[in-house]
Parts: structure tokens; sequence; C-alpha cells
């Protein structure tokens, strides 16, 4: 005899936000590629903890098992985001196969998202101020960093160049992981886990940033 979903209670744990929360409660509605994209966002941010501790951490050994925590979460973010992209292309299979029709799409690398990130971040540290502007201004920088190296890596479309950094950023740490998969460069490999790792902790910035309540602003 199945229970009846009504006498049933259950409440998300802490480790989901308000919005995940929202999603597991309308069970219904939670397929297999959003039960994933919730594992996915939940190992980002663990990776995110893990690479601040390695970062800012003034002791050793703290820092050696912080950045070997943080390569653990890494691995769980490529394989989870790996089966989130099957489950995907499963639930939409027929509008992927008429996309596919499409050859004129146009295409851009992964230099040319990641210089328009660093336009939008810039945009959003003029507004902010305290912590929050510094460690947007560092990201500014790193993001210019990565267009250099990201040069010829991928292809997105290019109306992607128009979306929201967050939109932008998460697209580009499937590049990146998809690319590192598909390589038997080592040398390449390694450079596209590092850029994976970056914009993955970028990615977990944005969303905590935009999750505020209330974002600090400037005075004109």
């Amino acid at each position: 005899m199945l229970p009846d979903p009504a006498l049933v209670r259950w409440e998300a744990p802490e480790t989901f936000d308000a919005e995940t929360a929202r999603e597991i409660g309308t069970s219904r509605l939670t397929t297999p590629y959003r039960a994933l994209a919730m594992a996915v966002r939940n190992e980002e941010r663990a990776f995110a903890f893990w690479s601040y501790v390695a970062a800012y951490s003034q002791d050793s050994e703290i820092k050696q098992a912080a950045e070997a925590m943080a390569r653990e979460e890494l691995g769980h973010v490529s394989t989870l985001r790996k089966e989130r992209r099957r489950a995907y292309h499963r639930e939409h299979e027929q509008t992927e196969r008429r996309g596919r029709g499409d050859t004129a799409v146009m295409q851009v690398d992964a230099r040319a998202l990641e210089l328009r990130v660093a336009v939008q971040l810039a945009d959003l540290e003029r507004g902010l101020v305290g912590a929050a502007a510094a460690r947007t201004r560092e990201l500014v920088e790193e993001t210019m960093q990565m267009s250099e190296k990201a040069e010829g890596i991928g292809k997105f479309p290019v109306s992607l160049e128009h979306r929201d950094a967050e939109t932008i950023s998460e697209t580009l740490v499937d590049g990146y992981l998809e690319s590192a998969e598909h390589s038997d460069d080592q040398t390449q490999v390694v450079l596209l886990q590092g850029l994976a790792e970056k914009a993955i902790a970028r990615l977990a910035w944005l969303r905590s940033l935009f999750a505020r309540p209330l974002l600090p602003v400037s005075i004109q």
C-alpha cells in the first residue's frame, strides 16, 4: 500500500537554498535533469568553499587538505555535469534534432564569451562597495587572463554574448569540462581543468551575489 502524499511531511535540509527547496517540494516537476542540476549546484558550492580555504589558509596542512577536497569536488562536478547533459538531451531530444538542421548559426569561441563576462563584471563592480567590489574587481582581472588562455576553445552560439554573466559563466563551465573530457593532449587537459576551476568559483560568486536580498550599492 502506497503512503498518502497528503500525510507525508518533509522539509529540505539547510544545504538547499529557498529556490532549490521549492523545486524539491514540487516533486512532480523534479525531472532527472532538475535533480542533477541541484546536485551540480551544491557540488559547485562545495568546490568554491574548499578553493577559498586553500587560497587563504596560512596553515600548510590545512591548505593541502583543502586543495585535495577541492580536487575531489571538481571530479564530482565534472561527473554530475556530464550526467546532467545526458539527461537534458534525453528530455529535449526532439528539439535537439530540429536544431541540428540550422547550419547557419554564427558561433564564437570561449575567449569572446570570457571578454563579455569581464565587461559585465566591470559594470557590476561600479555599483558595489567594500569586499563585494574588491572581489568583483579581482574577478575582472582573472577573467581577462582567462580570455587569453581560452582563445580557440569551444564553439558557442553568438547569441550567448547577449546573455547575463551568470548564464555565460554556466555555459563556459560546461564547455571547459566537456572539452577536457574529449582532449587527448594532457597539457590541454590541464589548461581546460584550470579554466573550469576558475569558472566554477566565479559562477558560485555570481550566484551568491545575486542571491543576496539587497546588494550594497555606492551613492552617487
